[in-house]
């Protein structure tokens, strides 16, 4: 006997079935608060009104996506108190992502999440509460950014590279030009490094080796290895070598 097929269900309407859900919880939610409330205002999933206070605004969808978000910026012209609601995840999910709320804080939007119902009814979570966001600047972390910034000699990277490409960082310029002073002249003392490979950490760089460029061949002497020889070769393009490898003119 043959099989009846199951008629397709639209996509976007059986998404849009879920959202309309999340209505009914959520306005008992905010009717607990004293709300009256009510759906499909203008193009506003919920609006709330509770005495001469300013409307409250929520605007429902299954899952936190970008459209969620631009929705909600666009209520903010209506009020400042926004919601966005969203179902409660079964899986990997951003909603309780600390980045996702830093994110929602700085944009002034709340979020509730609609857990599934059980006997005891259904719950509706407020996450965070829409506030205006002043972002506490982290001073110690400006500041080595500015750092960074300075030391880094040129433009040796290309915004937005991935994981998987090496950054040219100050540091490394740095040891590259310990490194390239090391080529030239064979095995040095930091003191010295210090001054011809214009590298105030020489002495921290050579003795941590983190890259394996460098070996100590006596006490207080280093020498480049193999390693940091290949290198200068990989980096030759992504740093200057120190003023006193620069060449100099012929003698007449």
């Amino acid at each position: 006997m043959a099989r009846k097929s199951k008629p397709k269900v639209d996509k976007a309407k059986r998404e849009r079935l879920v959202e309309t859900s999340l209505y009914a919880p959520v306005k008992a939610f905010l009717e607990g608060q004293g709300y009256t409330v009510k759906g499909e205002i203008g193009r506003c999933d919920v609006v709330a009104r509770r005495a001469d206070e300013p409307p409250v605004i929520v605007e429902l969808k299954t899952v936190v996506n970008l459209e969620l978000l631009l929705q909600g910026v666009e209520r903010l012209s209506l009020s400042d108190t926004v919601y966005l609601a969203v179902a409660s995840p079964r899986g990997a999910s951003p909603v309780f992502d600390r980045r996702l709320q830093k994110l929602l804080r700085r944009l002034g939007l709340g979020l509730l999440v609609v857990h599934p119902p059980t006997s005891h009814g259904q719950l509706v979570e407020a996450i965070l509460d829409p506030l205006p966001y002043r972002p506490r600047q982290n001073k110690r972390r400006a500041g080595r950014l500015l750092g960074e910034f300075a030391r880094r000699v040129g433009d040796p990277n290309t915004g937005g590279s991935t994981t998987r490409v090496k950054l040219v960082t100050a540091y490394r310029q740095e040891a590259l030009r310990v490194a390239s002073v090391l080529q030239a002249r064979g095995p040095q003392r930091p003191a010295v490094l210090k001054i011809e490979a214009e590298a105030p950490a020489a002495a921290r760089i050579l003795q941590n080796d983190v890259y394996g460029w460098f070996e100590r061949v006596a006490r207080g002497l280093y020498a480049l290895t193999p390693a940091g020889a290949q290198a200068l070769t990989i980096y030759v393009d992504r740093f200057a070598a120190p003023a006193c490898l620069a060449e100099r003119p012929a003698q007449v």
